[in-house]
C-alpha cells in the first residue's frame, strides 16, 4: 500500500487536475485553488523533488523559450505509479471518514 503524505497528495491531485499544464507557478495557483493558502515555492518544488524520486511523477522539460531567456519550462506529469498512489489514499481518505457522522468540538 502507498501512503503519501499530506503535502503529496495535495500537489499530486494539483497535477491530476492541471494535466498537460502543470509546471511550477500553474501548480502553486492549484494548490491555493484548492486549499486556499499559498505554499511558497520551496514547499511546492521539494515535494516535487521528493515525488520525482518517488517515481509518482515526471519531469519533462519544454523547447527553449525566448520569453525565458532561451531557458526551458518544465513540467511534471503523473507516472502509472502516482495515480495508483492517488486511488489508494482516496480509498483510504474514504474509509477513514466512512464512519464519522458528524464531528464535535469542545470549547
Amino acid at each position: 500500500m502507498i501512503i503519501l503524505t499530506r503535502a503529496e497528495e495535495i500537489v499530486l491531485l494539483a497535477i491530476h487536475k492541471l494535466k498537460d499544464n502543470a509546471y511550477g507557478v500553474t501548480i502553486r495557483e492549484q494548490v491555493y485553488e484548492d486549499i486556499g493558502v499559498y505554499w511558497a515555492f520551496g514547499a511546492i518544488y521539494k515535494t516535487l523533488k521528493k515525488m520525482k524520486a518517488k517515481g509518482y511523477v515526471a519531469k519533462i522539460a519544454s523547447k527553449p523559450l525566448a520569453e525565458r531567456g532561451g531557458r526551458s519550462k518544465y513540467y511534471y506529469r503523473l507516472t502509472p505509479v502516482g495515480r495508483e498512489a492517488l486511488q489508494e489514499i482516496a480509498h483510504v481518505n474514504a474509509s477513514l471518514w466512512d464512519s464519522v457522522t458528524r464531528l464535535e468540538f469542545r470549547k
